[in-house]
């Protein structure tokens, strides 16, 4: 079998991956900033802990219907026509995000943001899938990753400036703009992805979506990436916060605090790429997630510090978590036949969203505040809780790992596996 773990990208696969890479980096923008806008959200329309989580799930909750409700028919069209049909009303709903003046139209626009940018991920997945050969996700994995990357390093600390000189309204609004122009060069330059559509049964979207729920390697697959997503989402809606009013980090030290650490995952990621395609991508998995959850806790039980070791904490915990971010999506992807890639996709997709939307509101549960200007109290317990699932999400990733071995050793050239990598 013809070794091509190092072979060039064509260009139009290169443009492809700018172009999957960049809408990641809207949509991954959209939803991150609220994070780092999580302090001047509270304090501008008088939000609890609790009120603020809430509006951060719902956009998780909203994109998990969503996926849901599109999987069984996420095989049946053409995949460049869904990735636009969704991707505009991402962009509406964006707009509306930044219009919002209460916390009840927010609530509705992150809603309305989620419906259709919570599927936008799976669409991307199940295009890397048709055109990318599993000897190459790896890579292609790094480059897309790079988008979280791209959004710490460029897009966040820019909304930051935008949102201190023009009001937190403004980071959704440009988001908007830029993902406007994407979608235009999607709609003319990416040619359509339609193979997978000769593959299909002749069953209903129900039935459809019910075969792929019902299938058992699937539901091993979704229930670890649901757990995957328990674990990163804890923590992130009240990153800045945290940062704010227990480590001593001011506002105009969060830009520089989110770029570096950006910074750090565009060099990261590559490398982690390249690494995953060449080991195993479960040892690989494993340690990221084993270095992670040391940091963690580490980091959730620090008070006031200096500024420098925030950095420091914030570098090396990026590295866990991009660290295993990488090879958990190469080994998931393999599990599913070409005639249901898109509807997995969809519903493990909506699955890490639920359990993401779940994770916030846990959190904000969990994390208590007496003043809008008091240090967040019991940040800890959540650290403690990330490290127990991340346990349990490493004996799951173990179980797809035998499962994608095996597979790949029954038909390492059958192209339902290994899809078409030469355009």
């Amino acid at each position: 079998m013809k070794d091509i773990t190092s072979t060039p990208f064509t260009g139009y696969q290169k443009l492809v991956i700018f172009l999957l890479a960049m809408t990641q980096f809207t949509v991954i923008l959209d939803f991150m900033i609220m994070s780092p806008l999580g302090d001047m959200l509270m304090k501008s329309l008088s939000l609890t802990p609790t009120k603020f989580g809430v509006s951060v799930s719902a956009y998780a909750f909203s994109a998990g219907i969503s996926g849901l409700l599109t999987a069984g028919f996420a095989d049946k069209y053409d995949r460049k026509k869904l990735l636009l049909f969704f991707y505009t009303g991402f962009i509406i709903g964006t707009v509306a995000c930044g219009l919002a003046n209460s916390y009840a139209f927010l609530l509705a626009a992150r809603i309305v943001t989620g419906l259709f940018g919570g599927v936008i991920g799976s669409i991307s997945m199940a295009i890397v899938t048709d055109l990318f050969a599993l000897q190459q996700r790896g890579r292609v994995m790094g480059f897309l990753q790079m988008g979280f990357g791209a959004s710490q390093v460029l897009g966040i600390p820019i909304s930051i400036w935008l949102a201190n000189h023009w009001g937190w309204e403004a980071p959704f609004l440009s988001t908007a703009a830029l993902a406007a122009i994407i979608a235009v060069i999607i709609k003319t330059k990416m040619q359509p992805v339609a193979e997978h559509l000769a593959l299909q049964h002749d069953r209903s979207v129900v039935a459809h979506l019910y075969a792929t729920v019902a299938k058992r390697d699937y539901r091993i697959g979704f229930t670890a990436t649901a757990l995957l997503s328990i674990g990163g989402f804890m923590m992130m809606p009240f990153s800045s916060a945290f940062a704010v009013n227990n480590l001593g980090v001011s506002y105009t030290q969060l830009p520089v605090l989110f770029m570096v650490s950006g910074v750090c995952s565009l060099v990261i990621m590559p490398i982690i790429g390249k690494l995953s395609d060449r080991v195993s991508k479960f040892k690989l998995f494993a340690f990221a997630s084993a270095w992670m959850m040391i940091v963690c806790v580490l980091y959730t039980n620090q008070s006031m510090i200096p500024f420098g070791l925030v950095i420091m904490f914030n570098i090396i915990m990026m590295m866990g978590i991009m660290g295993r971010m990488v090879p958990s999506i190469a080994l998931t992807s393999a599990i599913p036949a070409s005639a249901d890639r898109g509807a997995f996709m969809s519903v493990n997709a909506s699955l890490q969203q639920i359990a993401g939307g779940i994770a916030a509101v846990v959190a904000g549960m969990i994390v208590y505040q007496k003043t809008p200007a008091s240090p967040l109290q019991h940040y800890d317990i959540v650290g403690y809780v990330i490290v127990v699932v991340s346990i349990i999400s490493i004996i799951l990733m173990y179980r797809v790992s035998n499962m994608t071995a095996k597979r790949t050793a029954v038909a390492p050239n059958k192209t339902s596996d290994t899809p078409n990598s030469s355009l």
